[in-house]
């Protein structure tokens, strides 16, 4: 939860400054205690996050360590290690079929903006340090942020098996020629098809009224994700099954929400570590394929599908 370009700082988190001496330290935890706690009307996953915070720092030797790291390097966070991880020597499983690059274009962005933002000529050693990340305005540490959930929920879904078909960056656009309108991902198997949007808000997030809700949360972000889908199914002549909102594990409290139906597409929302589960057992109300006509939905997306 602390290692997202969007998330807060252990100090953040406890309201306290970074050099604030160890009696400030404790008196700012026991408050955020009390605001968060569950049982006098806090949130419970922003309890954890309190928790988690004080773990890093509550004690000396806690503290010095996690302020010795703040700057150090995150390889996570780079470009070719992290967007394409060497495979494993010893795993031979067979992997779902892929097409395009999840978080290339995102990652494009990112490295545009910090570089416009930073200043022209002005020489960055490493774009992806994270004291530069840090520094940065929100909406270009959210780019990086999401770039990263992409990578993830890309690695995620290509242990899915052969019998999965994904795709990356899918543009949905009905004009097909804004980029920003894309859908994360695509995944077809025999639980269904599927459009997956890979978030990072950097800390815990609700659900109001059927939308996601939170402090960094811009926008509609299910209802954007449904009307993508949409434009993809009628462009490719297919139904869609479900469109999922996958999370950090620690940004929502429950493995799996389901919101019910938005314009007629069940969604849900799901942590990372839930993912593979839902998408080979389905979700509520989505419909199953199988067969030829699994087959016909492949060469369907296959013909119409572009990249951004």
């Amino acid at each position: 939860m602390f290692d997202s370009p969007m998330s807060s700082s252990a100090y953040e988190v406890l309201r306290v400054a970074a050099d604030a001496d160890d009696e400030s330290l404790r008196r700012a935890y026991r408050v955020r205690l009390r605001e968060t706690h569950p049982d006098t009307g806090g949130d419970a996953a922003q309890f954890v996050q309190v928790q988690r915070a004080w773990e890093l720092v509550g004690t000396p030797e806690a503290r010095s360590a996690y302020d010795r790291g703040r700057g150090s390097s995150s390889p996570e966070w780079g470009g070719a290690s992290a967007a394409s991880p060497a495979p494993r020597q010893t795993d031979t499983r067979p992997r779902a079929r892929s097409h395009g690059q999840p978080g290339g274009w995102r990652r494009e962005r990112y490295l545009g903006l910090i570089r416009e933002w930073v200043g022209r000529g002005v020489e960055i050693p490493d774009p992806y340090d994270p004291a530069l990340v840090r520094s940065a305005p929100p909406e270009i540490r959210h780019i990086l942020a999401d770039a990263l959930a992409e990578e993830e929920t890309a690695r995620l879904v290509s242990e899915l098996g052969m019998g999965y078909t994904v795709w990356h960056d899918v543009l949905a656009d009905r004009d097909g020629i804004d980029p920003e309108q894309k859908i994360d991902h695509l995944v077809l198997g025999p639980s269904g098809l599927y459009a997956l949007l890979s978030e990072d808000f950097g800390g815990p997030v609700g659900v109001r009224r059927g939308e996601i809700s939170g402090p960094n949360v811009i926008g509609s972000p299910v209802t954007e994700l449904v009307s993508r889908a949409r434009v993809i199914a009628r462009a490719a002549g297919v139904r869609f099954s479900g469109a999922l909102v996958v999370l950090p594990d620690d940004d929502v409290l429950d493995a799996i929400t389901e919101l019910g139906k938005v314009r007629g597409t069940p969604v849900a929302l799901v942590t990372r570590s839930a993912l593979t589960t839902l998408l080979r057992r389905g979700i509520t109300g989505g419909r199953e394929v199988g067969g030829t006509e699994l087959f016909d939905i492949r060469t369907r997306l296959q013909q119409r599908v572009r990249h951004v």
